[in-house]
């Protein structure tokens, strides 16, 4: 097919370890809805020869602008993560490819399910199917995440690039999603994964150092628990850390829980689920384009503090020093 064919076709990536390995099964159910409406399309599965984020990249050099995530949050980071790594390599080559040149639907069959949430994408896979002949395109922001070399500070001196299309986190929050990826690596699926990693890392928490600058300005410098950072509202299976987050607005939603005592995160905790987590008074919040966290203790230099893990979207990409910033251009998105 010629390149231009290609650009009007939708390419889905089909994850099939997605909710048990039942992924293919639902797919299955969301292609016959494809095929009845007329939508073109190819599938790749994620078994045939690559992970989703490589064969993403490799469908963009084929030619195709409109992709389809079939899985969970890590697919829809998988997908997103293989158009910009495209996008980056064509801008190396000194060729012009922007964001807003792509298109990305979502077909869900994950386990946590948080994007849709925010995005407006019905969690029915015969809804979501739909979308394809009576839905709109909208745009979200895309957050550019940089790992730091701690030894180069305070010079940003960047080790690895990752990008976020939802909620991203440093400290507990990455810890929990390493404890939940290791069950479901071991074939264990649901939310409450999510809230038995949750509890075990509060009781055995071990406090964190950290300076945080938004947009140039320090807005914490201290001991803390956790830090989230989101475009989206939901992470962890449904937890609102970012309840007030806008995927449009250009700006990234910054929830801050310092070191606390047992008591009161023990009162605490069911408001992360109930999305009036932001009117605990202990919270740091902020809202900016960028955001830069640093490991910090008094007595020792950045280079000898030992950095959180950071994750990204439900996956750990690494460990601060790191810094979070809003790309100028928007992605396309199909929803509702």
């Amino acid at each position: 097919m010629e390149v231009s064919g290609k650009m009007e076709k939708w390419c889905a990536v089909v994850n099939i370890f997605a909710a048990s390995r039942k992924a293919v099964n639902m797919w299955r159910k969301a292609e016959s809805h494809l095929k009845k409406d007329g939508v073109p399309y190819e599938a790749l599965m994620t078994g045939d020869g690559g992970n989703a984020m490589n064969l993403t990249c490799t469908a963009c050099g084929e030619g195709y602008r409109k992709f389809i995530a079939v899985g969970g949050d890590g697919t829809v980071h998988d997908v997103l993560e293989g158009i910009m790594f495209f996008i980056e390599g064509r801008k190396i080559a000194g060729e012009e490819v922007s964001l807003a040149d792509f298109t990305l639907a979502v077909i869900p069959v994950g386990s946590g399910n948080d994007w849709i949430k925010t995005s407006g994408v019905p969690r029915d896979i015969a809804k979501s199917a739909s979308l394809f002949s009576n839905g709109r395109i909208a745009q979200q922001d895309v957050v550019k995440v940089s790992l730091l070399d701690p030894s180069a500070l305070p010079e940003e001196k960047v080790l690895r690039i990752s990008y976020m299309a939802n909620v991203g986190g440093v400290g507990l929050d990455a810890k929990v999603c390493e404890m939940v990826n290791r069950d479901k690596c071991r074939g264990k699926r649901g939310k409450i994964l999510y809230v038995k990693a949750l509890l075990y890392h509060i009781v055995h928490r071990v406090p964190s150092f950290a300076r945080v600058v938004c947009d140039g300005k320090k807005v914490f410098e201290g001991s803390y628990l956790s830090m989230a950072l989101g475009i989206g509202k939901y992470s962890g299976g449904g937890m609102r850390q970012t309840p007030e987050a806008v995927m449009d607005d250009g700006l990234l939603d910054l929830t801050i829980i310092p070191e606390l005592p047992m008591s009161v995160i023990a009162m605490k905790v069911p408001k992360l689920f109930t999305g009036k987590f932001h009117t605990v008074r202990q919270l740091v919040l902020s809202r900016s384009r960028s955001i830069v966290v640093v490991p910090y203790d008094e007595a020792l230099p950045c280079s000898a503090v030992p950095g959180d893990p950071v994750e990204v979207d439900g996956e750990v990409v690494g460990h601060a020093p790191v810094k979070f910033e809003i790309l100028p251009s928007q992605l396309n998105v199909l929803t509702l």
